[in-house]
Formats: structure tokens, C-alpha cells, sequence
């Protein structure tokens, strides 16, 4: 099994990268859910967006993606920004001013992959070259996570907030743990139930929407001169399970 996950480090064109079996295990999708209180920027509004010079703005139904990837491939970390620093075998890189390529071995498998998105490092320097990012922070790791998503043709469907099995399918040559249509990984190797992801994301989106049309309101109310009859920001409704209760 280790000669097969080096295999894919070297030559597969995707992030490939290698999930501990532990990742494959179904859970209850409440029990991956706990509140988040991540530093990154989790929605962004169309109508706030300054001109930029990175390429994707990130909607509620592309967070609930990239959040659902996380979830999938092990750095969930409670979407905590720590997430971004993971590396293959569950260590933290020192710094995120580059992508460290270093392969880490375990009991069964060898990989470099590292980060929220467990990208490859030849996998990273085709997104430094293809969209111009600098650095390894969280901001610019969802970039990459998203330009992924865009080179598998995958980025219209996902903006459609439909988890659908053809979506994992079409991500499963870049993330391993990803289903194909089969159920399986398609690198062989340890891979999350389709039901398991579809149930994350719909959560997730729900909750990220309700942020988007709060801030969206919140947006209108200021542009109007009014103020939330408290006198501060009403904070998205949160029911049963919540990932983004408490977040500004």
C-alpha cells in the first residue's frame, strides 16, 4: 500500500492526496459540527467585493464546498484556521509562507500533502502559476482549492449549492477521499460516505446563506441609514446543529 500511495504522489494529476483510515469511518454528521470561530473571511457579498486580485469570490454555496472538502479529507479541525496548517499524518507545519514540501511517512503511506485542501506541492505550484497567489495562508489556499474545482469543471455545479453524487464524482480525481459514482475512492484508497459529505455541506450551507442574507440586510439597513433595533448586528438564526453561530 505504500508503494501505491507513492505512486500517486508522483504521478497522478490531481491533489491525491492520502486520508488516514480513521477519515474513512461514517460518523453522525452532528458530531463533526461544532461551532466555528475561524479567522478566515467565511462569505463574501458581490456588492462589497473591491476589485481584487484574486479570482474567485466565496459564496456560501463555495464555502460550504471548500468546508465539505476540509471535512472530507481530515482538517476540519472544528473550522478552525488551524486546519490550513495540517500536513499529511496529522502534524502542523511551522509557517505558511510556502507550501512545505516534505513527504511524511506512516505505517501504510508516504505523501507531501499539506494544508485544508491536502494539496500536492506539484499540484500547488500549478495554482501559484495559473492564478498568481503568493504564500500558503488560509485566504489563498481556499483560492487554490477553488481553481481546483474550476479545472475539473465542477465549479458551475457547485455554484448551483446541489451536492449531487455526479459533483463528488467529478472531484474525486482530485481529492481521494471524494467518492466516484461507484462509491469508491478513485485512487484506491480510504474514502467518506456520499450521504456523509451531502449531509455536511447541506448543513454548512444552510447556516452560511443565513449569514449571507443577514449581511446582505444589515448592508441595505446602512445604505438606508437605518440600525437594527437593538443597536447592533443581528447574528443568523441558528437551529439544531451549528457551525457559524456567533461569527461577526
Amino acid at each position: 500500500m505504500t508503494s501505491l500511495a507513492l505512486n500517486v504522489c508522483r504521478f497522478a494529476g490531481a491533489v491525491a492526496s492520502v486520508v488516514p483510515l480513521a477519515a474513512s469511518i461514517t460518523a453522525p454528521v452532528h458530531a463533526v459540527l461544532p461551532s466555528i470561530e475561524s479567522r478566515s473571511k467565511l462569505v463574501q457579498l458581490e456588492e462589497e467585493v473591491q476589485v481584487s486580485a484574486l479570482p474567485y469570490i466565496i459564496t456560501p454555496e463555495r464555502r460550504a464546498m471548500l468546508n465539505t472538502i476540509r471535512f472530507a479529507e481530515g482538517t476540519w479541525k472544528n473550522g478552525l484556521d488551524v486546519g490550513y496548517r495540517v500536513m499529511f499524518g496529522g502534524g502542523l507545519m511551522a509557517s505558511m509562507d510556502r507550501h512545505p514540501d516534505r513527504v511524511i511517512y506512516s505505517s501504510r503511506y508516504a505523501s507531501a500533502a499539506a494544508g485544508a485542501y491536502q494539496f500536492m506541492p506539484f499540484t500547488w505550484d500549478l495554482v501559484k502559476r495559473s492564478i498568481g497567489v503568493r504564500g500558503f495562508g488560509p485566504e489563498v489556499q481556499d483560492q487554490g482549492a477553488l481553481f481546483l474545482i474550476q479545472r475539473r469543471k465542477a465549479l458551475s455545479m457547485t455554484d448551483t449549492g446541489v451536492m449531487s453524487p455526479q459533483l463528488a464524482a467529478m472531484l474525486a480525481p482530485e481529492w481521494a477521499s471524494f467518492p466516484t459514482l461507484r462509491g469508491r475512492s478513485y485512487y484506491g484508497q480510504p474514502v467518506k460516505q456520499f450521504d456523509n459529505l451531502r449531509g455536511f455541506y447541506n448543513l454548512n450551507l444552510v447556516q452560511l446563506r443565513q449569514i449571507r442574507d443577514q449581511r446582505r440586510a444589515d448592508l441595505a439597513a446602512a445604505r438606508n441609514g437605518d440600525a437594527p433595533t437593538d443597536g447592533a448586528p443581528k447574528a443568523p438564526v441558528c437551529t439544531g446543529p451549528t457551525i457559524l453561530c456567533g461569527m461577526p
